[in-house]
């Protein structure tokens, strides 16, 4: 499939080193500030408590509690709604469930039930990315597993994230193994359909992209994953029957470039996948947190109108 394509000899490993270890706290309410170039710029906050939101532990491990925060929509159905299970970004080394509040709140307001997912990362539990996906799997499975309670629709649950959070939600939706011992796999951690901002989806060579690939070619040790970046790498695995995806992503990210989520979408649609892929001109790393906070909020949700999820606006 791949070979009429342009081979790309660099290995595509991501380590978003430094200016994605950092993330950085959104501004004050009304306040319009320009995107910062990198997660380094701003920070949120680590914390296990959000306000609004109810904290479930849907795992634990050893002496660690592993959280999900729920955003309840006040009004409207009980039952059979819409979910989203929102991953923050940071690298896979550290980052705050609060990256996503804003979103949280926005799709609980539109009847979702969104939530946002902490998980083990390598600063505070040092784990590897491998953990990382095995914590995001077991997020999306507690979630089916508990959708009655929670008045979910165990057949419309999202992942979504933003760059290693969006690796995370794309790796649920493509990446085979990687599920936590013990659990139920009866129960799919599968989601049914994913909302992807600036993720990183090649983490091996891949044929479909051009080269060079300026500011991306650094190698991470596979220790830092925990096995071949290969096997993490939502790119290399998309099959048909993967779930509907949108990709937000800025045109000009120096982290995870561009042309990544380009090679995806070509892979997706070569597989008969939908998947959408919304580029911002002159926009970096991490600017949908920021002035394009509302436009990007406008595409997730145009996204999920299309899939039946939500009504039209």
């Amino acid at each position: 499939m791949q070979s009429r394509y342009l081979p790309c000899f660099f290995v595509l490993a991501v380590t978003l080193v430094g200016a994605l270890l950092a993330q950085t706290p959104p501004p004050a309410a009304g306040v319009v500030e320009a995107a910062p170039t990198s997660f380094e710029a701003r920070k949120w906050d680590y914390t296990q408590k959000i306000e609004g939101a109810r904290a479930e532990v849907y795992k634990t491990v050893g002496d660690v509690s592993v959280l999900l925060h729920v955003f309840e929509p006040e009004s409207g159905p009980k039952t059979n709604r819409p979910a989203i299970v929102l991953f923050y970004g940071g690298g896979w080394g550290g980052g705050s469930p609060l990256q996503f509040e804003k979103q949280c709140r926005y799709l609980a307001r539109r009847g979702m039930v969104a939530i946002a997912a902490d998980y083990r990362v390598r600063s505070r539990h040092k784990v590897t990315a491998d953990v990382c996906v095995t914590d995001a799997k077991s997020a999306i499975r507690w979630v089916r597993a508990n959708a009655s309670r929670l008045g979910i629709d165990p057949q419309r649950i999202a992942a979504g994230g933003g760059s290693a959070g969006g690796h995370l939600a794309a790796a649920t939706g493509t990446v085979p193994g990687f599920e936590e011992a013990g659990e139920d796999l009866k129960i799919s951690s599968v989601p049914n359909a994913m909302v992807l901002f600036n993720p990183a989806l090649v983490l091996a060579p891949i044929d479909l992209l051009p080269v060079p690939l300026e500011g991306f070619i650094a190698r991470a040790p596979e220790e830092r994953w925990g096995t071949a970046p290969r096997n993490l790498s939502p790119a290399h695995h998309v099959k048909p029957g993967t779930p509907p995806t949108i990709i937000i992503h800025g045109k000009e990210d120096e982290s995870v470039p561009y042309a990544t989520a380009e090679a995806f979408q070509r892979l997706m649609q070569e597989a008969g996948n939908r998947c959408d892929l919304v580029g911002y001109e002159g926009q970096g790393h991490a600017f949908f947190n920021f002035e394009f906070l509302d436009k990007t909020i406008a595409d997730m949700d145009k996204f999920l109108v299309s899939l039946g999820w939500l009504r039209a606006p």
